[in-house]
Formats: C-alpha cells, structure tokens, sequence
C-alpha cells in the first residue's frame, strides 16, 4: 500500500461520518498520487498529507435567529481553517 493510499484510510476512518470531506479529500490526493509517488519518502517523512488533510482549527459557535413564526431557532456555524502557509485564511462560514 503506497503512502496515499494510507492517507486516504486514515482520513476515511478519522472522518467516516464526513462522506464530503472525505470525497474532497480522495479527490485532491488522487490528482496528486503522481507527484507523491515520486518523492514519496520526502512526503512520508515531512507527513504532508496528514498535515493538508487535518485543519489547523476549527471553531463551532451558536447561531441564534427569529423565524417567521417569531420563535427562536438555535442553529451551528462551523468555521474551519486548513492552512495559512501563503497568508490569512479564506473562506466562510457554514451553518448546519
């Protein structure tokens, strides 16, 4: 088993309950096997792929907001941030 394809099970175990995240992320890695398998030890070493797959934070906060009704909904917002390694992070936030 190559060095992605570990990745790829630790992510799937990690986040089984995150079908996106974890399609997302097979996406990525496959696009970048070619450039692995040629450094492979390089990018097992300096475990790239573990860190491009798990967020530097996540930040989970409540959401509260009146319906249409007038009564009080309580909702998730999810703000997660991979890498800041070229500048600030981007991106928005998520509700559930």
């Amino acid at each position: 088993m190559g060095y992605v394809d570990e990745v790829l099970e630790l992510v799937s175990k990690r986040d089984a309950d995150q079908p996106e995240f974890i399609q997302a992320v097979t996406e990525v890695l496959n696009s970048l096997r070619p450039i692995v398998e040629k450094n492979e030890e390089l990018y097992r070493k300096n475990a790239i792929l573990e860190r491009i797959t798990e967020p530097d934070r996540q930040i989970m906060f409540r959401v509260p907001w009146v319906d249409d009704k007038g009564q009080v909904q309580v909702n998730r917002g999810f703000r997660v941030q991979f890498n800041s390694a070229i500048g600030p992070y981007k991106g928005g936030l998520r509700f559930h």
